[in-house]
Protein backbone atom coordinates (compact mmCIF):
# COMPACT_ATOMS: atom_id res chain seq x y z
CA UNK A 1 0.00 0.00 0.00
CA UNK A 2 0.76 3.44 -0.41
CA UNK A 3 2.87 5.35 2.63
CA UNK A 4 0.71 8.04 4.17
CA UNK A 5 3.58 8.93 6.06
CA UNK A 6 4.96 10.65 2.68
CA UNK A 7 3.42 14.29 2.55
CA UNK A 8 3.23 16.79 -0.66
CA UNK A 9 1.23 19.89 -1.77
CA UNK A 10 -1.14 18.07 -4.65
CA UNK A 11 -2.46 20.95 -6.62
CA UNK A 12 -4.45 20.83 -9.57
CA UNK A 13 -6.80 23.49 -11.37
CA UNK A 14 -10.50 23.31 -11.57
CA UNK A 15 -11.02 23.72 -14.95
CA UNK A 16 -12.52 20.54 -16.74
CA UNK A 17 -12.42 17.31 -15.17
CA UNK A 18 -8.71 16.21 -16.43
CA UNK A 19 -6.35 18.18 -14.24
CA UNK A 20 -8.19 16.91 -10.85
CA UNK A 21 -8.91 13.47 -12.31
CA UNK A 22 -5.04 13.23 -12.61
CA UNK A 23 -4.82 14.71 -8.91
CA UNK A 24 -7.27 12.75 -7.16
CA UNK A 25 -5.26 9.53 -6.79
CA UNK A 26 -2.68 11.00 -5.42
CA UNK A 27 -4.65 11.87 -2.49
CA UNK A 28 -3.56 9.58 0.34
CA UNK A 29 -0.13 11.51 -0.12
CA UNK A 30 -1.75 15.64 0.13
CA UNK A 31 -1.10 17.40 3.04
CA UNK A 32 -3.72 17.45 5.74
CA UNK A 33 -5.73 15.39 3.04
CA UNK A 34 -6.71 18.17 0.63
CA UNK A 35 -6.27 18.33 -3.31
CA UNK A 36 -5.78 22.27 -3.28
CA UNK A 37 -7.62 23.77 -6.47
CA UNK A 38 -5.19 26.90 -7.05
CA UNK A 39 -7.52 29.00 -9.11
CA UNK A 40 -10.47 28.39 -5.76
CA UNK A 41 -8.63 27.76 -2.77
CA UNK A 42 -9.76 30.00 0.70
CA UNK A 43 -8.47 33.22 0.98
CA UNK A 44 -6.73 33.65 -3.04
CA UNK A 45 -6.56 37.36 -3.51
CA UNK A 46 -9.57 38.62 -5.92
CA UNK A 47 -6.87 39.72 -8.56
CA UNK A 48 -5.62 36.24 -8.92
CA UNK A 49 -8.95 34.89 -8.51
CA UNK A 50 -10.23 37.30 -11.65
CA UNK A 51 -7.40 35.87 -13.71
CA UNK A 52 -8.50 32.40 -13.19
CA UNK A 53 -11.95 33.40 -13.88
CA UNK A 54 -11.51 34.48 -17.15
CA UNK A 55 -9.54 31.38 -18.55
CA UNK A 56 -12.35 28.97 -17.02
CA UNK A 57 -15.18 31.25 -18.52
CA UNK A 58 -13.31 31.55 -22.02
CA UNK A 59 -12.77 27.55 -21.93
CA UNK A 60 -16.08 26.60 -21.08
CA UNK A 61 -17.84 28.93 -23.40
CA UNK A 62 -15.91 27.75 -26.30
CA UNK A 63 -16.12 23.51 -25.79
CA UNK A 64 -20.05 24.16 -25.69
CA UNK A 65 -19.62 27.09 -28.49
CA UNK A 66 -17.83 23.96 -30.93
CA UNK A 67 -21.06 22.48 -31.25
CA UNK A 68 -22.41 25.60 -32.88
CA UNK A 69 -23.41 25.02 -36.46
CA UNK A 70 -20.66 26.60 -38.80
CA UNK A 71 -19.53 29.12 -37.14
CA UNK A 72 -18.40 27.27 -33.35
CA UNK A 73 -16.18 24.76 -35.62
CA UNK A 74 -14.06 27.55 -37.01
CA UNK A 75 -13.85 29.91 -33.37
CA UNK A 76 -12.69 26.46 -32.08
CA UNK A 77 -9.78 26.00 -34.48
CA UNK A 78 -8.67 29.69 -33.77
CA UNK A 79 -8.69 29.23 -30.00
CA UNK A 80 -6.71 25.65 -30.33
CA UNK A 81 -3.99 27.56 -32.63
CA UNK A 82 -2.88 28.83 -29.33
CA UNK A 83 -2.42 25.61 -27.90
CA UNK A 84 -1.67 23.53 -30.80
CA UNK A 85 0.83 20.87 -30.45
CA UNK A 86 3.83 20.57 -33.35
CA UNK A 87 4.69 17.85 -35.24
CA UNK A 88 6.60 15.21 -33.80
CA UNK A 89 9.18 14.75 -36.49
CA UNK A 90 11.52 15.81 -37.92
CA UNK A 91 12.60 15.65 -34.57
CA UNK A 92 14.08 19.44 -33.83
CA UNK A 93 14.68 22.34 -31.19
CA UNK A 94 11.38 23.28 -30.06
CA UNK A 95 12.46 25.47 -27.10
CA UNK A 96 11.04 28.70 -28.55
CA UNK A 97 8.69 30.25 -26.26
CA UNK A 98 4.98 30.38 -27.88
CA UNK A 99 2.09 33.14 -26.89
CA UNK A 100 0.46 31.09 -24.29
CA UNK A 101 2.96 30.59 -22.55
CA UNK A 102 4.86 34.37 -22.94
CA UNK A 103 1.28 35.59 -21.75
CA UNK A 104 1.04 33.31 -18.73
CA UNK A 105 4.69 34.30 -17.50
CA UNK A 106 4.24 37.77 -17.93
CA UNK A 107 1.12 37.56 -15.19
CA UNK A 108 3.52 35.30 -13.23
CA UNK A 109 5.92 38.06 -12.96
CA UNK A 110 3.65 40.63 -12.19
CA UNK A 111 2.77 38.84 -8.84
CA UNK A 112 0.26 36.55 -10.20
CA UNK A 113 0.05 33.49 -7.62
CA UNK A 114 2.51 35.06 -5.18
CA UNK A 115 -0.17 34.48 -2.52
CA UNK A 116 -0.51 30.92 -3.22
CA UNK A 117 3.14 29.89 -3.42
CA UNK A 118 3.33 32.20 0.09
CA UNK A 119 1.04 29.84 1.42
CA UNK A 120 2.57 26.35 0.41
CA UNK A 121 5.98 27.38 1.60
CA UNK A 122 4.90 27.06 5.34
CA UNK A 123 5.41 23.97 4.76
CA UNK A 124 8.94 21.92 3.32
CA UNK A 125 7.24 20.04 1.71
CA UNK A 126 6.89 19.30 -2.52
CA UNK A 127 4.94 20.16 -4.92
CA UNK A 128 3.15 17.88 -7.46
CA UNK A 129 0.52 19.60 -9.85
CA UNK A 130 -0.91 18.49 -12.03
CA UNK A 131 -1.08 21.72 -14.51
CA UNK A 132 1.98 23.37 -15.56
CA UNK A 133 0.88 27.52 -14.35
CA UNK A 134 1.29 26.48 -10.46
CA UNK A 135 4.48 24.98 -11.03
CA UNK A 136 5.45 27.94 -12.97
CA UNK A 137 4.52 30.41 -10.08
CA UNK A 138 6.27 28.18 -7.43
CA UNK A 139 9.37 28.52 -9.00
CA UNK A 140 9.31 32.28 -9.82
CA UNK A 141 7.65 33.22 -6.59
CA UNK A 142 10.72 30.83 -5.08
CA UNK A 143 9.52 27.92 -3.57
CA UNK A 144 12.50 26.35 -2.66
CA UNK A 145 11.39 22.71 -2.41
CA UNK A 146 10.90 20.17 -5.45
CA UNK A 147 8.46 21.15 -7.95
CA UNK A 148 6.65 18.59 -10.06
CA UNK A 149 4.48 18.34 -12.91
CA UNK A 150 2.27 15.86 -13.91
CA UNK A 151 1.34 15.65 -17.02
CA UNK A 152 -2.27 14.53 -18.23
CA UNK A 153 -2.29 13.47 -21.87
CA UNK A 154 -0.21 11.50 -24.10
CA UNK A 155 1.49 14.25 -25.93
CA UNK A 156 2.32 18.25 -24.90
CA UNK A 157 2.52 21.58 -26.16
CA UNK A 158 5.13 23.69 -25.65
CA UNK A 159 3.48 25.77 -22.62
CA UNK A 160 4.09 22.99 -20.82
CA UNK A 161 8.02 23.28 -20.72
CA UNK A 162 8.98 26.24 -18.63
CA UNK A 163 10.13 29.63 -20.05
CA UNK A 164 14.12 28.50 -19.56
CA UNK A 165 13.98 24.63 -19.55
CA UNK A 166 17.63 24.48 -19.39
CA UNK A 167 18.14 25.61 -16.19
CA UNK A 168 14.34 25.34 -14.54
CA UNK A 169 14.42 23.31 -11.53
CA UNK A 170 10.35 21.98 -12.45
CA UNK A 171 10.96 17.87 -13.04
CA UNK A 172 7.98 15.82 -14.75
CA UNK A 173 6.46 12.74 -13.79
CA UNK A 174 5.61 11.24 -17.71
CA UNK A 175 2.59 9.58 -18.28
CA UNK A 176 4.12 8.10 -21.68
CA UNK A 177 7.13 7.84 -23.81
CA UNK A 178 6.48 10.61 -26.43
CA UNK A 179 5.87 13.04 -23.86
CA UNK A 180 9.61 12.15 -22.36
CA UNK A 181 10.91 12.30 -25.83
CA UNK A 182 8.52 16.08 -26.38
CA UNK A 183 9.95 17.78 -23.39
CA UNK A 184 13.40 16.85 -24.26
CA UNK A 185 12.66 18.53 -27.88
CA UNK A 186 11.12 21.72 -25.68
CA UNK A 187 14.58 21.87 -24.12
CA UNK A 188 13.98 20.19 -20.62
CA UNK A 189 17.29 18.31 -19.23
CA UNK A 190 17.09 14.57 -19.25
CA UNK A 191 17.43 13.98 -15.42
CA UNK A 192 14.55 16.45 -15.13
CA UNK A 193 12.39 13.78 -16.79
CA UNK A 194 10.84 10.79 -14.84
CA UNK A 195 8.79 8.11 -17.09
CA UNK A 196 6.27 7.63 -14.04
CA UNK A 197 3.06 6.36 -16.24
CA UNK A 198 -0.47 7.56 -15.36
CA UNK A 199 -1.96 7.45 -11.95
CA UNK A 200 -4.88 5.04 -11.68
CA UNK A 201 -6.72 5.39 -8.57
CA UNK A 202 -6.12 2.86 -5.88
CA UNK A 203 -9.75 1.92 -5.85
CA UNK A 204 -8.80 0.28 -9.37
CA UNK A 205 -6.04 -0.95 -8.46
CA UNK A 206 -5.91 -2.06 -5.20
CA UNK A 207 -2.84 -2.26 -4.16
CA UNK A 208 0.88 -2.73 -5.84
CA UNK A 209 -0.19 -6.46 -6.96
CA UNK A 210 -3.32 -5.49 -8.78
CA UNK A 211 -5.41 -7.28 -6.73
CA UNK A 212 -8.26 -5.41 -8.06
CA UNK A 213 -7.47 -4.69 -11.03
CA UNK A 214 -6.84 -8.29 -12.39
CA UNK A 215 -10.36 -9.67 -10.67
CA UNK A 216 -12.48 -6.94 -12.63
CA UNK A 217 -10.33 -7.45 -15.56
CA UNK A 218 -10.84 -11.02 -15.83
CA UNK A 219 -14.44 -10.61 -15.59
CA UNK A 220 -14.48 -8.28 -17.85
CA UNK A 221 -12.73 -10.28 -20.73
CA UNK A 222 -15.57 -13.18 -20.63
CA UNK A 223 -18.04 -10.32 -21.27
CA UNK A 224 -16.10 -9.23 -24.22
CA UNK A 225 -15.60 -12.47 -26.08
CA UNK A 226 -18.61 -14.03 -25.97
CA UNK A 227 -17.13 -16.84 -28.59
CA UNK A 228 -14.23 -17.53 -26.13
CA UNK A 229 -11.75 -17.74 -29.03
CA UNK A 230 -9.54 -14.56 -27.98
CA UNK A 231 -9.57 -15.67 -24.59
CA UNK A 232 -8.84 -19.36 -25.62
CA UNK A 233 -6.06 -17.72 -27.81
CA UNK A 234 -4.47 -15.89 -25.59
CA UNK A 235 -5.06 -18.16 -21.86
CA UNK A 236 -1.37 -19.09 -21.18
CA UNK A 237 -0.77 -15.43 -20.45
CA UNK A 238 -3.73 -14.52 -19.43
CA UNK A 239 -3.63 -16.91 -16.52
CA UNK A 240 -0.16 -16.11 -15.94
CA UNK A 241 -1.12 -12.96 -15.39
CA UNK A 242 -3.84 -12.86 -13.66
CA UNK A 243 -3.78 -16.15 -11.80
CA UNK A 244 -6.63 -18.78 -12.07
CA UNK A 245 -8.64 -17.70 -9.44
CA UNK A 246 -9.28 -14.54 -11.84
CA UNK A 247 -9.96 -16.64 -15.14
CA UNK A 248 -13.51 -17.15 -15.82
CA UNK A 249 -15.27 -18.68 -18.70
CA UNK A 250 -18.76 -17.31 -17.04
CA UNK A 251 -20.68 -14.57 -17.86
CA UNK A 252 -21.59 -13.05 -14.29
CA UNK A 253 -23.38 -10.17 -15.26
CA UNK A 254 -24.78 -8.26 -18.72
CA UNK A 255 -23.05 -6.26 -20.56
CA UNK A 256 -22.18 -2.97 -19.28
CA UNK A 257 -20.91 0.47 -21.24
CA UNK A 258 -20.78 3.77 -19.81
CA UNK A 259 -20.97 7.12 -21.64
CA UNK A 260 -18.84 10.13 -20.00
CA UNK A 261 -19.22 13.66 -21.05
CA UNK A 262 -16.66 15.75 -21.27
CA UNK A 263 -16.06 18.70 -17.92
CA UNK A 264 -18.03 21.23 -19.93
CA UNK A 265 -20.79 18.78 -20.74
CA UNK A 266 -20.29 19.62 -24.30
CA UNK A 267 -21.67 15.90 -25.75
CA UNK A 268 -24.89 15.31 -23.56
CA UNK A 269 -26.73 14.76 -26.94
CA UNK A 270 -24.21 11.83 -27.69
CA UNK A 271 -25.23 10.29 -25.03
CA UNK A 272 -29.22 9.91 -25.59
CA UNK A 273 -28.51 9.40 -29.17
CA UNK A 274 -26.52 6.25 -28.09
CA UNK A 275 -29.65 5.00 -25.82
CA UNK A 276 -31.99 5.39 -28.40
CA UNK A 277 -30.08 3.03 -30.59
CA UNK A 278 -29.83 0.67 -28.16
CA UNK A 279 -33.58 0.76 -26.63
CA UNK A 280 -34.64 -3.08 -27.73
CA UNK A 281 -30.90 -4.01 -26.33
CA UNK A 282 -31.82 -2.43 -23.01
CA UNK A 283 -35.47 -3.24 -22.42
CA UNK A 284 -34.35 -7.36 -23.40
CA UNK A 285 -31.72 -6.69 -20.64
CA UNK A 286 -29.14 -7.74 -22.82
CA UNK A 287 -26.97 -4.54 -22.26
CA UNK A 288 -26.68 -1.80 -19.19
CA UNK A 289 -26.20 1.43 -19.82
CA UNK A 290 -23.88 3.92 -17.57
CA UNK A 291 -24.26 7.94 -18.61
CA UNK A 292 -22.13 10.19 -16.63
CA UNK A 293 -23.17 13.13 -15.92
CA UNK A 294 -20.32 14.53 -13.94
CA UNK A 295 -21.46 17.70 -11.66
CA UNK A 296 -23.80 19.10 -14.40
CA UNK A 297 -26.89 18.93 -13.11
CA UNK A 298 -28.24 20.13 -15.76
CA UNK A 299 -26.79 17.40 -17.96
CA UNK A 300 -28.17 15.34 -15.27
CA UNK A 301 -31.62 16.39 -15.57
CA UNK A 302 -30.74 16.79 -19.37
CA UNK A 303 -30.52 12.74 -19.59
CA UNK A 304 -33.28 12.21 -17.37
CA UNK A 305 -35.68 14.12 -19.25
CA UNK A 306 -34.62 12.62 -22.70
CA UNK A 307 -35.00 9.48 -21.09
CA UNK A 308 -38.45 9.27 -20.42
CA UNK A 309 -39.40 10.99 -24.02
CA UNK A 310 -38.10 7.82 -25.30
CA UNK A 311 -40.75 5.50 -22.90
CA UNK A 312 -37.69 4.34 -20.94
CA UNK A 313 -38.43 6.12 -17.61
CA UNK A 314 -38.77 2.75 -16.15
CA UNK A 315 -35.25 2.15 -17.01
CA UNK A 316 -34.07 4.56 -14.77
CA UNK A 317 -31.82 3.23 -11.88
CA UNK A 318 -32.16 0.24 -13.47
CA UNK A 319 -31.06 -0.69 -17.15
CA UNK A 320 -29.80 2.82 -17.43
CA UNK A 321 -27.95 4.53 -15.00
CA UNK A 322 -27.16 8.15 -14.49
CA UNK A 323 -24.23 9.06 -12.68
CA UNK A 324 -24.28 12.68 -10.96
CA UNK A 325 -22.44 14.18 -8.09
CA UNK A 326 -22.62 17.76 -6.49
CA UNK A 327 -19.01 18.08 -6.25
CA UNK A 328 -15.84 16.43 -8.07
CA UNK A 329 -14.44 14.35 -5.47
CA UNK A 330 -17.91 12.59 -5.06
CA UNK A 331 -18.45 12.23 -8.61
CA UNK A 332 -14.57 10.96 -9.07
CA UNK A 333 -15.39 8.19 -6.49
CA UNK A 334 -19.26 7.53 -8.16
CA UNK A 335 -17.03 7.43 -11.36
CA UNK A 336 -14.34 4.91 -10.05
CA UNK A 337 -16.59 2.62 -8.47
CA UNK A 338 -18.90 2.16 -11.98
CA UNK A 339 -15.70 1.69 -14.09
CA UNK A 340 -15.17 -1.62 -11.83
CA UNK A 341 -18.72 -3.06 -13.52
CA UNK A 342 -18.10 -1.31 -16.56
CA UNK A 343 -16.83 -3.13 -19.67
CA UNK A 344 -16.70 -0.42 -22.43
CA UNK A 345 -16.12 3.02 -21.90
CA UNK A 346 -17.21 5.76 -24.16
CA UNK A 347 -15.53 9.17 -24.46
CA UNK A 348 -13.56 11.52 -25.99
CA UNK A 349 -9.99 11.02 -25.93
CA UNK A 350 -9.57 12.94 -22.93
CA UNK A 351 -7.23 12.43 -19.98
CA UNK A 352 -9.37 9.00 -19.66
CA UNK A 353 -7.12 7.73 -22.14
CA UNK A 354 -4.59 6.10 -19.59
CA UNK A 355 -7.71 4.10 -18.11
CA UNK A 356 -7.17 1.71 -20.95
CA UNK A 357 -4.29 0.13 -18.79
CA UNK A 358 -7.64 -0.71 -16.47
CA UNK A 359 -8.10 -3.47 -19.17
CA UNK A 360 -11.64 -1.27 -20.06
CA UNK A 361 -11.39 -0.22 -24.27
CA UNK A 362 -12.72 3.07 -25.18
CA UNK A 363 -14.55 3.60 -28.29
CA UNK A 364 -13.44 7.65 -29.10
CA UNK A 365 -15.94 10.23 -29.83
CA UNK A 366 -14.78 13.01 -31.76
CA UNK A 367 -11.65 14.87 -30.33
CA UNK A 368 -12.05 18.60 -28.71
CA UNK A 369 -8.63 20.08 -29.11
CA UNK A 370 -4.96 19.25 -30.04
CA UNK A 371 -3.86 17.40 -27.16
CA UNK A 372 -6.97 15.21 -27.50
CA UNK A 373 -6.38 14.46 -31.49
CA UNK A 374 -3.05 13.36 -30.03
CA UNK A 375 -4.18 11.19 -27.19
CA UNK A 376 -6.66 9.30 -29.91
CA UNK A 377 -3.62 8.78 -31.97
CA UNK A 378 -2.03 6.97 -29.02
CA UNK A 379 -4.96 5.14 -28.23
CA UNK A 380 -4.90 3.50 -31.77
CA UNK A 381 -1.14 3.32 -31.82
CA UNK A 382 -1.42 0.72 -28.90
CA UNK A 383 -4.67 -0.49 -30.10
CA UNK A 384 -6.43 0.20 -27.09
CA UNK A 385 -9.05 2.92 -28.36
CA UNK A 386 -11.49 2.36 -31.65
CA UNK A 387 -13.18 5.76 -33.25
CA UNK A 388 -16.79 5.72 -32.74
CA UNK A 389 -19.01 4.38 -35.71
CA UNK A 390 -22.19 6.57 -36.62
CA UNK A 391 -23.72 6.29 -33.06
CA UNK A 392 -27.42 6.27 -34.70
CA UNK A 393 -26.54 2.50 -36.01
CA UNK A 394 -24.73 1.53 -31.95
CA UNK A 395 -27.05 -1.35 -32.13
CA UNK A 396 -25.40 -2.88 -35.29
CA UNK A 397 -21.92 -1.79 -35.15
CA UNK A 398 -20.96 -2.05 -31.40
CA UNK A 399 -22.12 -5.82 -31.52
CA UNK A 400 -20.31 -6.92 -34.88
CA UNK A 401 -17.10 -5.65 -33.00
CA UNK A 402 -18.12 -7.67 -30.06
CA UNK A 403 -18.38 -10.93 -31.98
CA UNK A 404 -15.44 -9.86 -33.38
CA UNK A 405 -13.16 -9.56 -31.23
CA UNK A 406 -12.62 -6.00 -31.36
CA UNK A 407 -13.23 -4.86 -27.78
CA UNK A 408 -11.33 -7.83 -26.20
CA UNK A 409 -8.30 -7.38 -28.15
CA UNK A 410 -8.65 -3.44 -27.36
CA UNK A 411 -9.01 -4.36 -23.84
CA UNK A 412 -5.81 -6.63 -23.91
CA UNK A 413 -3.61 -3.91 -25.55
CA UNK A 414 -4.60 -1.55 -23.28
CA UNK A 415 -3.88 -4.06 -20.14
CA UNK A 416 -0.56 -4.83 -20.97
CA UNK A 417 0.58 -2.15 -23.21
CA UNK A 418 -0.15 0.80 -20.85
CA UNK A 419 1.26 1.76 -17.95
CA UNK A 420 -0.95 0.26 -14.51
CA UNK A 421 2.13 1.35 -12.06
CA UNK A 422 1.51 5.44 -12.34
CA UNK A 423 0.32 5.78 -8.85
CA UNK A 424 3.22 3.39 -7.04
CA UNK A 425 5.88 4.77 -9.64
CA UNK A 426 4.97 8.83 -8.05
CA UNK A 427 5.38 7.59 -4.65
CA UNK A 428 8.81 6.60 -5.74
CA UNK A 429 10.11 9.33 -7.71
CA UNK A 430 9.10 12.06 -5.20
CA UNK A 431 9.74 10.97 -2.50
CA UNK A 432 13.64 9.69 -3.21
CA UNK A 433 13.52 6.22 -3.90
CA UNK A 434 14.49 6.80 -8.05
CA UNK A 435 16.67 3.68 -8.27
CA UNK A 436 13.35 1.75 -7.90
CA UNK A 437 12.21 3.34 -11.01
CA UNK A 438 11.74 0.89 -14.22
CA UNK A 439 14.35 2.61 -16.53
CA UNK A 440 12.69 4.13 -19.71
CA UNK A 441 14.07 1.24 -22.38
CA UNK A 442 11.78 -1.10 -20.32
CA UNK A 443 8.50 0.68 -20.97
CA UNK A 444 6.94 0.05 -24.04
CA UNK A 445 7.86 3.03 -26.73
CA UNK A 446 4.63 4.72 -27.07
Amino acid sequence: MLNKNKKAWVVAVDMGYGHQRAAYPLKEFAYNGDIINVNNYKGIPKEDLRNWNQSKKFYNFISRFKNFPLIGEYAFKIFDKFQAIPNFYPKRNLSRINLQLLSVISLIKKGWGKHFVEKIKKKNIPLITSFFVPAYMAEIHNFSNDIYILVCDADISRAWAPYKPSISKIKYLAPNHRVVERLKLYGVAKNKIFLSGFPLPLENLGNKNLDILKHDFGNRLVNLDPSHKRIDKYKGSIIKELGKRNFSHHKEKKLSLTFAVGGAGAQRDLGITIVKSLIEKIKNKEIQINLIAGIHNDVNQFFKENIKKLGLGAEIDKGIKIIFASEKGEYFKKFNQILRKTDILWTKPSELSFYVALGIPIIMSDPIGSQEIFNKKWLMTIGAGIPQENPKYTNEWLFEWLEGGVLVEAAINGYFKAEKFGLFNIEKIVFGDHQKIKEIEKYPQY
